[in-house]
């Protein structure tokens, strides 16, 4: 969404304070001598924060600004960078469904999501919640040096919960990008 801005002579205000193109302040001055500067410059004066005091006004081509303005919004609803991804994951869950599990969390986090890996018990399942313990250190097991815990596994309900991110710079081998899952090893850590 577009917002709106004074430009020229629609600034009501008597004084601004006016930061020149180069983004250095000019300090407080009167709205014609902001004018007569802009007009100079053959630029416009765009009135940035109507609601401090004095206002801001920059001197600035209006469209270049808009331009920057919507790149910046842009920017900021792609939220890659710092986006939370999800995955369900049961405590009693198979050795192929876990790496199903495993790949799309390395996919994630590649992109520069968090990921919060989410065990979720049924009925007697609550029972034994170690069993959900056991699965997300598995997972952690399993992703090895390319991610790190954001706190400890914490149950929210039904649900236990552990958020994983990235380690920048991590160390990156054939042997980790091949990483195949021993199923049988799996299947035994997994069922005890």
């Amino acid at each position: 969404m577009a917002k709106f801005y004074r430009l020229n002579e629609n600034i009501q205000a008597p004084n601004l304070r006016v930061i020149d193109p180069e983004g250095k302040q000019l300090g407080v001055i009167t709205r014609l001598e902001a004018l007569e500067k802009a007009k100079e410059l053959e630029l416009d004066l765009i009135e940035i924060a109507a609601q401090a005091d004095p206002p801001v006004a920059r001197i600035f081509d209006f469209q270049k600004f808009r331009y920057e303005e919507s790149k910046k919004d842009r920017g900021a609803k792609k939220g890659g960078e710092g986006g939370l991804k999800e995955l369900w994951l049961s405590p009693r869950i198979e050795e192929h469904d876990l790496k199903v599990r495993l790949d799309h969390t390395r996919k994630f986090l590649e992109e520069g999501y968090k990921v919060k890996l989410t065990v979720k018990f049924k009925g007697r399942e609550m029972a034994h919640p170690e069993l959900g313990h056991r699965v997300l250190q598995e997972v952690m097991e399993l992703l090895g040096d390319k991610a790190a815990v954001e706190g400890e596994p914490k149950f929210e309900g039904r649900r236990l919960s552990m958020t994983v991110t990235k380690i920048k710079g991590g160390k990156k081998n054939e042997q980790d990008e091949n990483q195949e899952i021993n199923t049988k090893e799996v299947k035994n850590n997994i069922k005890g």
